[in-house]
């Protein structure tokens, strides 16, 4: 499982797995996570995947 930062990471889930599931997955603290966006819309860490959707994880900014 290799991450590629133009194309992203490839990832199977089975059914009903849910973004935090996947995170836990690819050892990526919850706390970590600030924003998620599937298939361009801003969902939440529970939100249950269905298959062959595009997950981004963004992390906090911090800006003043």
């Amino acid at each position: 499982m290799g991450y590629d930062p133009v194309k992203g990471l490839d990832l199977s889930v089975d059914g009903e797995t849910t973004v935090a599931e996947v995170c836990r997955k690819i050892n990526i603290p919850a706390e970590k996570i600030k924003i998620v966006m599937i298939n361009g819309k801003s969902e939440s860490l529970d939100y249950v995947l269905k298959g062959s959707e595009r997950v981004g994880l963004f992390p906090p900014v911090g800006g003043g």
